[in-house]
């Protein structure tokens, strides 16, 4: 269940972006995995992360750790927020790097807010073209 006291903010056309709620006297952006996606800022300052942020990251690489011995290059096929009393998940998929010729990949259910073990590629992460 999302806290009461976070705010929604959304793009001009209503997509969700994410939330902000309170610090002190400060205001933090929460992202759609329910991560912060900003420190605690002024309401404009955190509204501009979250802008910043956007959406484009859903359909970008991400890894996800714990599930084989290296990690799993993956993208994101759903990310619903708890809601109520509907618990939020994030469905993941193995990147299958588009192929539709393929036979689907495997998924994965994770909970929402996304785990840690759930992370953006960087550098040095298998890229799943290169045979070790």
């Amino acid at each position: 269940m999302l806290p009461a006291d976070w705010t929604p903010h959304r793009r001009d056309d209503g997509e969700l972006l994410g939330w902000i709620h309170p610090s002190a006297d400060e205001w933090i952006a929460i992202d759609l995995l329910g991560r912060p996606a900003s420190a605690a800022v002024d309401w404009l300052e955190a509204e501009a992360a979250l802008e910043q942020v956007g959406l484009a990251w859903l359909a970008d690489v991400w890894m996800l750790e714990g599930e084989a011995p290296d990690p799993l290059r993956v993208r994101f096929v759903e990310v619903t927020p708890s809601e109520g009393d509907v618990t939020g998940r994030i469905i993941i998929k193995v990147d299958d790097f588009g192929d539709m010729q393929r036979p689907p990949t495997e998924r994965f259910t994770l909970p929402w807010p996304a785990p840690a073990r759930l992370r953006p590629a960087r550098d040095g992460d298998p890229d799943g073209r290169t045979l070790r």
